[in-house]
């Protein structure tokens, strides 16, 4: 794995911040304090948001009148979370006529297709309000609108060129809309949506008879599903992430997040933004990937304790079997490539990768892993039925998949059955006899759009620390100067130091002892290993990029380095 120093982006220079964080910032494209500000009064105002306004009075009209609202939600943590997020802000505004619906994805598959329309009239929804979902849904809203439903899309994926004829739209990336925020999630539109909702009932006197809630209750569903949806962390929504961890770390939050927290054996007082993403978020989506996602969007619901800590036990079951099986898949998946005798020259730009008996709910998270292994931009099917494959995408920087897809779609139009997704991540589904035609197409796409890019791994670092800057102190302050995420990342840091002792933990975690030029000695651990590499007793010295973390054991509290990479010196 390469190292880089990271070049400043920005002249950014203040008394009042640490030189240390001047330096991040600065490489973050930071130019004023006022960027940093994560305070509410910040926030991107709801009526930036195209078609929000007509959404709001079509929902308005809908509670005056009694009508059934039924959302539709998706099956991961980002649905699940703006599920929840809608079913209590309803709650909290004081209306009594509404419900959720998630496709199970083993039967239903993704969005609003016009099966799970079916569902939604048989159980009397009149006005169905779609979740992180519902862009790229033309038949399945023109479907509701003929059995007589109205319509509302609220998602965050990009548009293609045509739209469902929905009765209004609120998506930040659809054509003509002016949010400044292009980044929010759908658990952020979901939010936005809500503002505006209460907005329009408060300028009809709704709350004259009823109490007048406050929705910032529920950031903390907002920062879990923006930190678990991996979007990128703009000005915007490091103010809804922030503001939500300060909820949760104060303790006013979803009892079900608090439990999800102590299943885990994590600290609440002292989360991070990285502990919504790598500790709770895969505990909720894991309810979606192998059973049923309305358990985890249940968990976040439950206002009882004991009810809260019952439902995170089951999720955290469910989450060790999706590690077991993701694990079982990764190592047929890591055979297979190996059994094609392939070196780095012989790589394919694009890989592909299909087994019958795979997981559908877990080849999203292969597909990350082979990805991370060797760079390149991956898709991993699994069966759906005896004629179609569904594909999980994941991408490398450089390669927008979507639009791979997109373009790939356009130049063969007879592969692809459906696709929609992001910059980095994509799902699609096809019929299983294209798939040697796709992985040829894939490839090929692929090389023209990575031609001239190199194709490997980088960790980017911000520079060196001083022996005296390995300290708990500048720990703390750097796990309290974030959110850091996606497209704002988290303080990597490298140096040359000597290799004191080194041992493998947990079957493939190398844990080091290191020593700086002062000869401070210091913990540090490498995730995941080369176990042919390492543990390698002819080194004596070691280049790492690593993350200051704070480590807790039995009372005692040490620096200790998460080492991103690391090379022989």
């Amino acid at each position: 794995m390469q190292i880089q120093r990271r070049q400043p982006q920005s002249e950014f220079s203040t008394t009042d911040i640490d030189p240390i964080l001047q330096r991040i910032y600065a490489h973050r494209g930071i130019q004023t304090p006022q960027q940093l500000d994560t305070s509410l009064r910040q926030l991107c105002h709801y009526n930036q948001l195209k078609g929000i306004e007509q959404a709001a009075t079509l929902l308005a009209d809908a509670i005056s009148s009694a009508k059934q609202i039924m959302i539709v939600g998706d099956f991961d943590a980002d649905g699940a979370t703006s599920t929840a997020l809608c079913m209590l802000s309803f709650g909290l505004l004081g209306t009594q006529h509404f419900q959720y619906l998630v496709p199970n994805r083993f039967d239903f598959g993704y969005g609003l297709s016009p099966e799970i329309v079916d569902v939604a009239h048989q159980q009397g929804a009149q006005l169905i309000i779609t979740v992180d979902s519902g862009i790229a849904c033309i038949k399945g809203v023109e479907h509701a609108r003929a059995l007589g439903m109205d319509v509302i899309i609220t998602d965050h994926h990009l548009a293609a060129e045509q739209l469902p004829a929905a009765n209004a739209i609120v998506n930040p990336n659809q054509p003509g809309c002016t949010f400044p925020s292009k980044n929010l999630a759908g658990v952020g539109v979901a939010f936005y949506m809500m503002l505006a909702l209460k907005a329009e009932l408060k300028s009809r006197d709704w709350f004259a008879q009823r109490p007048e809630p406050n929705l910032a209750e529920l950031l903390d569903i907002v920062a879990l599903g923006t930190v678990a949806d991996v979007v990128i962390l703009d000005a915007n929504n490091r103010i809804l992430v922030h503001q939500g961890i300060q909820r949760i770390r104060s303790g006013q939050c979803r009892p079900g997040i608090t439990a999800l927290l102590e299943v885990a054996g994590r600290n609440q007082a002292n989360l991070s933004a990285s502990d919504l993403g790598f500790v709770v978020a895969p505990r909720l989506n894991a309810a979606g990937r192998l059973d049923d996602m309305s358990q985890g969007i249940e968990c976040l619901l439950t206002s009882d304790q004991a009810q809260a800590r019952e439902m995170a036990v089951q999720l955290d079951s469910l989450n060790r079997e999706r590690r077991q099986i993701e694990s079982s898949m990764q190592q047929e998946a890591l055979k297979a490539l190996s059994q094609l005798s392939l070196n780095e020259e012989q790589l394919p730009y694009g890989i592909c990768l299909y087994q019958e008996d795979w997981h559908q709910g877990v080849i999203g998270i292969l597909a990350g892993r082979i990805k991370e292994q060797y760079f390149r931009p991956t898709v991993v099917f699994a069966h759906q039925d005896d004629a179609v494959i569904k594909g999980s995408a994941r991408s490398i920087p450089g390669l927008h998949i979507r639009d791979l897809l997109e373009e790939l779609n356009s130049r063969y139009p007879n592969i692809i059955t459906k696709f929609g997704g992001h910059a980095m991540a994509a799902g699609l589904s096809m019929p299983v006899g294209n798939l040697a035609a796709f992985e040829e197409l894939f490839n090929q796409l692929a090389q023209e759009q990575l031609a001239g890019q190199p194709l490997q791994g980088v960790v980017m670092s911000d520079g060196e620390l001083a022996p005296q800057q390995m300290s708990l102190p500048v720990a703390q302050m750097l796990k309290q100067s974030g959110p850091w995420g996606q497209g704002f990342a988290e303080p990597v840091f490298d140096g040359v130091f000597n290799l004191v002792d080194q041992r493998i933990v947990g079957q493939k975690h190398l844990k080091m002892q290191i020593q700086t030029d002062s000869g401070q000695l210091v913990d540090a651990i490498a995730f995941n290993v080369d176990l042919d590499v390492w543990p390698n007793k002819q080194t004596r010295q070691v280049e790492l990029a690593y993350k200051l973390d704070i480590n807790e054991f039995r009372g005692r509290v040490s620096v200790q380095l998460l080492v991103d990479a690391i090379n022989p010196a």
